[in-house]
């Protein structure tokens, strides 16, 4: 099996780990529908993107920390997201602090989202009250590099965005890409593209508790 090597592995949460695309969509389409605007446009200017920035750009003569609490207030309350299939195996099957996850969406949407769909909280997460510049600057890859205490250049990055792409490949990172929000002719600047986590294992070199990981997959 083709595989890479890194110190740690860094996971984007939405279409990665969760599957919340039709939430977002049908969260985005009412707020759009309510301020007059273009459901469409605001959906291609918000898949991977912070919220935020997403309302500045459509938007920019609404409050856009008002209208980001809006939006994930009511997403954090929709039901109809289901972890990724082999989202929850794969994550157990890395040591704690070897990996975390950098994602667009706040800290409470976040976290309120990964407790009520049964993803393990990592101990290490960085979100958009994190960093000034959101996906797709490298900003917060190298952020969660950082505080994972390793260098970029060791890690790999699980995306389905290319806006997430951009930013981790910008970080100096490996990017493995998935295809589950986006198709794959959008996701060519990944280096790997998988069907999916279940195709992905994650082991080590031997080497004991301080070792490389072993990212493989089929």
């Amino acid at each position: 099996m083709p595989s890479f090597q890194c110190s740690a592995i860094l996971f984007d949460l939405d279409g990665v780990l969760i599957d919340s695309t039709r939430v977002v969509a049908a969260q985005y389409t009412r707020w759009a529908v309510e301020n007059g605007l273009d459901p469409d446009e605001v959906m291609k200017a918000a898949h991977g993107v912070r919220t935020v920035e997403v309302i500045q750009r459509v938007a920019p003569h609404l409050d856009p920390v008002a209208e980001t609490k809006k939006i994930e207030d009511r997403e954090a309350a929709a039901d109809g997201i289901v972890p990724i299939p082999g989202a929850v195996a794969l994550l157990n099957s890395i040591p704690r602090g070897r990996w975390c996850v950098v994602t667009s969406g706040t800290r409470y949407l976040a976290t309120t989202r990964m407790r009520k769909f049964g993803i393990p909280l990592p101990d290490i997460l960085v979100t958009a009250d994190d960093v000034k510049n959101g996906k797709p600057d490298p900003e917060p890859y190298r952020k969660g590099a950082e505080l994972l205490k390793v260098n970029p250049a060791d890690c790999v990055v699980f995306e389905d965005a290319p806006a997430g792409i951009h930013a981790a490949r910008g970080a100096g990172m490996k990017v493995i890409s998935l295809p589950s929000t986006y198709p794959m002719s959008e996701l060519q600047e990944a280096d790997v593209i998988v069907s999916g986590l279940s195709e992905v294992k994650v082991g080590s070199d031997g080497a004991g508790p301080q070792g490389m990981l072993v990212v493989s997959w089929k």
